[in-house]
């Protein structure tokens, strides 16, 4: 097996090819989403996990629980707890008790949210715009986008998650 380099400065060579362009796909998108949360901080005053909250309730047909935002953000219940602590104490979300259950809590949005939702997708869009789509010609977007929707199908499929 023979060593090829990784491509980025400091980075341990890879003993194969594949370890490296993975390594490179996976520090590529740890940049990008430094680079959006420091827009969306810097500009909209939410952090990107604030975000994403904000994108899973305005995409919600009703309340949603604790537990499912945990799950779909990869979030400990005690991190989730502290992240709609802080963001019901701005305004943008508020608790409701679950139908049915004295101890369950749903979270839906509040106009608040809604309108710094308005507000953040607008920076996010702007982010992105520059600094994912600008250094790309339109057909090689269109080319990493598609092959980026193969290998999430392929993965969602291994996982058993279609």
């Amino acid at each position: 097996m023979t060593e090829r380099p990784t491509g980025d400065p400091g980075m341990p060579e890879a003993p194969d090819a594949v370890l490296g362009e993975f390594g490179v796909l996976l520090s590529t998108v740890a940049l990008l989403e430094r680079i959006a949360g420091r827009e969306l901080e810097r500009r909209c005053g939410i952090r990107h996990a604030a975000f994403e909250v904000l994108l899973r309730l305005s995409d919600a047909a009703r309340p949603v629980s604790m537990g499912e935002l945990a799950g779909e953000l990869i979030l400990t219940s005690g991190g989730m707890t502290r992240l709609i602590d802080r963001m019901e104490t701005a305004g943008l979300v508020a608790r409701r008790a679950a139908p049915g259950d004295r101890r369950g809590r749903r979270v839906e949005l509040t106009g608040a949210g809604r309108a710094k939702l308005d507000e953040a997708m607008r920076v996010h869009a702007e982010t992105l715009r520059r600094h994912f789509a600008g250094p790309l010609t339109d057909e090689g977007r269109r080319g990493l986008a598609e092959s980026l929707r193969t290998l999430r199908a392929h993965a969602r499929e291994e996982l058993d998650l279609r």
